[in-house]
């Protein structure tokens, strides 16, 4: 008989922890377990007085480790006898991004040191904090007119939410931090520096997918950008350049062993191999079965959007991207990455801030089910999805949400439908700039809380885009695929798979249920998404030179008709 093996999938989300084990033969999900962190609000830590500011405690994350993987261990041995801790054979990690977390020359977080507990500029910076957005734009400004193949391959815009921006703005607004900090490491970094006992900065084995999306490191300018240029931002910053990284790895290469004092920790066998770190997106998109062709969403409280691309065929520069990097998602292929800043945040502020009934139980389901019984367009609305800036493509976090044709009469239910339709809208804008440079989209595949629970959410998204909208068999991708990266590092004689490919043909998969879009309601969005454009256009761009004057009395149009 034989014995089954097993990879630990560990992904480090915006509010929790969340470990899962799962069968490498099969993708049987044997036991989870989710760890809410306890600091700030829902584990983030906020500025009243400054609504960019977000960061998160790297405590909450070690102690995420030490509750999440004993419980979920446990779970998985009352599901069945097959299972026992000794037969995990690989250990994967993802996070989110760009994370990164200011540590001293041992690799410590300053935040774990009594003197700087209190000072959120010591704790990791969240990818939702956009306080270096001025520096953002300084960074972009620069490229722009000496190294123009920086932003080529990041959309042509440098983002607050990233790496340079981040660590920019801390050496100009906190000096005593700046000073302390020997390095900076993503959270996809030190988690597996952790678990290995790595945790010089200078040794660790840095992410590709975060140094090729979030830092601007490309092998073809000999890896981060010149030491010149990050100099003339700041001195400092071009003196840091020295004490990050010179090579980054894929997530198909061990970051090292686990260590005897964490395996004693966990309950697990020492020296089971760790995968280098991800962003959570990119192993989601592992997780749901990504190939050419396959457009991968991850829906959460932003969205990230996902595909692949041989690298044996050229593809141009993509504006609007975040990112181009090979072998960030999977090796031998171009990782592209888009997204939404705010998706479920939307739904989550309408609920929790301005629906009369408050963020009571059943909220959004009540919504839900009203929201339902609306046609297209009915509601006279239009929104802008930008409650949190545009990812993509306009990559502008200063850009902020709209809601056009509210009369007296106007309905939340109806308010709720036409946010979920302005996040459809923004996600059509994406799915067309990919396919307008020669990504064809043949499918796509849905994940996340809100794409395996809401299906109007799937509806609306099938009716806006015009494409069949799949949903992932795990309801929990991200950690899947990390634990496709630990089977991967276990490799086939250790009890895991040798490729990606092969691990995801034995560990993904789809559900049955395909939503499908309605010809009917199709058509309707088509005479709506035009007029998205042109509000998307008009406050977002420069170039715009057209004229609102149509827009609310086409949404009234369409409005009139619908109704009759």
């Amino acid at each position: 008989m034989k014995i089954a093996k097993f990879a630990l999938g560990l992904d480090f989300g915006t509010n929790s922890v969340r470990a899962l084990i799962v069968d490498v033969g099969n993708g049987d999900e044997v036991g989870t377990a989710i760890f809410a962190y306890p600091s700030g609000a829902a584990g983030i830590l906020l500025d009243p007085k400054d609504s960019n500011l977000a960061r998160q405690n790297p405590a909450d994350w070690i102690l995420g480790i030490e509750t999440a993987v004993p419980e979920a261990i446990d779970e998985a041995k009352k599901k069945g006898r097959a299972f026992v801790p000794e037969n995990i054979v690989g250990i994967g990690v993802d996070t989110t991004g760009s994370t990164p977390l200011p540590v001293d020359r041992a690799g410590k977080p300053l935040a774990l040191y009594k003197e700087f507990k209190k000072n959120p500029n010591a704790h990791a910076w969240l990818w939702k904090d956009h306080t270096g957005h001025a520096e953002a734009a300084e960074i972009t400004a620069l490229a722009a007119a000496e190294h123009s193949e920086y932003l080529a391959k990041c959309g042509g815009t440098y983002s607050s939410e990233w790496f340079w921006s981040k660590i920019l703005h801390c050496l100009r607004t906190d000096p005593k931090v700046a000073a302390a900090a020997y390095s900076w490491v993503e959270c996809a970094d030190y988690i597996p520096g952790l678990l290995t006992g790595v945790a010089d900065p200078l040794r660790m084995k840095r992410s590709r997918c975060a140094a090729g999306h979030k830092a601007m490191f490309n092998d073809r300018w000999g890896g981060l950008p010149a030491k010149a240029f990050l100099s003339k931002l700041d001195p400092r910053l071009g003196e840091l350049r020295d004490r990050l990284y010179q090579k980054t790895y894929t997530s198909d290469i061990a970051a090292g062993s686990l260590t005897k004092e964490w395996a004693k920790k966990l309950s697990l066998r020492p020296g089971i191999a760790v995968a280098v770190g991800s962003f959570d997106a990119h192993l989601g998109a592992v997780g749901s079965g990504v190939e050419t062709g396959r457009f991968v969403k991850i829906i959460g409280t932003s969205t990230c959007d996902i595909c692949v691309w041989p690298t044996s065929k050229k593809l141009p520069d993509v504006p609007g991207l975040c990112g181009i990097v090979d072998g960030s998602v999977l090796p031998g292929y171009l990782g592209l990455e888009a997204g939404q800043s705010a998706v479920g945040d939307i739904f989550n502020w309408f609920v929790n801030e301005i629906e009369p009934g408050g963020p009571k139980k059943g909220s959004h389901a009540a919504l839900t089910r009203k929201a339902a019984a609306l046609k297209p367009g009915e509601s006279g609305l239009l929104a802008l999805d930008w409650h949190n800036g545009n990812r993509t493509v306009l990559v502008d976090q200063r850009l902020t949400g709209l809601l056009v044709g509210l009369t007296l009469r106007t309905r939340p239910e109806e308010i709720y439908r036409t946010l979920i339709e302005a996040t459809a809208f923004g996600a059509l804008t994406i799915i067309r700039r990919f396919e307008e440079f020669g990504v064809k989209i043949r499918d796509v595949v849905n994940c996340g809380g809100i794409a395996e629970k809401n299906p109007l959410v799937m509806q609306i998204y099938a009716d806006v885009t015009g494409l069949e909208m799949k949903i992932a068999r795990s309801a929990q991708t991200c950690a899947l695929g990390a634990a496709i990266a630990g089977a991967v590092v276990a490799g086939r004689k250790g009890g895991g798979h040798d490729t990606f490919a092969e691990a995801q043909a034995a560990m993904a998969g789809i559900r049955k249920k395909i939503y499908r879009p309605n010809g009917v309601n199709h058509k309707v969005y088509l005479e709506l998404y035009p007029l998205y454009r042109e509000l998307h256009d008009a406050f977002g761009t420069k170039e715009w030179t057209g004229s609102l004057f149509n827009v609310m009395k086409d949404l009234l149009a369409i409005k009139d008709r619908q109704r009759r």
